[in-house]
């Protein structure tokens, strides 16, 4: 997670959820940190509509949702580009799943602190996966099963079309963003600064054309990233 300091911007978020008081708090909490809260829904449909006429930056979504599930609310505004950050009560591997493959962007259970909670919508409105710690362990094994059954959406792209040029020092990001290391990791294993690869990242979701790191990590698992050797 990065640090708030780094942020230069406060991104405009909607809050979803079914339960009353979580929804006040939550939303009392982001707009005292300084997060521009657009709106708010109780349901998945509303939670649909809203985020439409809204268009924020990040949708915080409850996963269990009546009217429509968090992962078919992900589905219903995969046209958009407003990333999804679920909180949700569960940690079950299915529902983890579930909503990371409808194009959720990251995922945290509700036990998370509200600090962390702040972290993370700032992170999901860069693009960055963030995960309550170990699911991120669980999304890049069920990746890596899916790319290894031939059953992944992203190997569709092809692997043996050119990828797009990248730098080299472009390439080695991406290599360690596919074995599920965060920005800091990579900027203190590579000795570079927080937004220097932070910057990288961006640069290469624009060549690739790709909305989030969360599609970074599938296309480069489909084209063999993570098993070349580093140049």
């Amino acid at each position: 997670m990065t640090d708030l300091a780094e942020d230069t911007a406060s991104p405009s978020v909607l809050v979803a959820d079914d339960h009353p008081l979580w929804l006040a708090a939550l939303e009392r909490d982001l707009t005292s940190r300084g997060v521009r809260v657009v709106g708010t829904a109780a349901d998945g449909p509303a939670a649909v509509r809203r985020t439409r006429a809204t268009r924020p930056d990040v949708l915080v979504l409850d996963l269990n949702l009546p009217g429509l599930r968090g992962d078919e609310v992900c589905r219903a505004l995969g046209d958009l580009e407003t990333r999804v950050l679920i909180l949700s009560a569960s940690g079950e591997q299915q529902d983890v799943l579930d909503a990371i493959k409808a194009g959720a962007t990251g995922y945290l259970v509700k036990s998370a602190a509200p600090a962390e909670i702040l972290a993370a919508v700032h992170a999901t409105a860069r693009g960055e996966a963030v995960y309550t710690p170990g699911l991120a362990g669980l999304v890049l094994g069920e990746f890596r099963r899916l790319r290894s059954a031939g059953s992944d959406p992203a190997a569709d792209r092809d692997p043996e079309r050119p990828i797009p040029q990248l730098t080299a020092r472009e390439t080695e990001v991406l290599r360690l963003v596919a074995t599920g290391l965060g920005s800091k990791e990579i900027a203190a294993q590579l000795g570079l600064s927080h937004r220097t690869v932070q910057n990288h990242v961006q640069n290469t979701l624009g060549k690739l054309h790709l909305h989030n790191r969360v599609e970074l990590v599938r296309f480069a698992l489909a084209h063999g990233l993570e098993d070349d050797d580093p140049a």
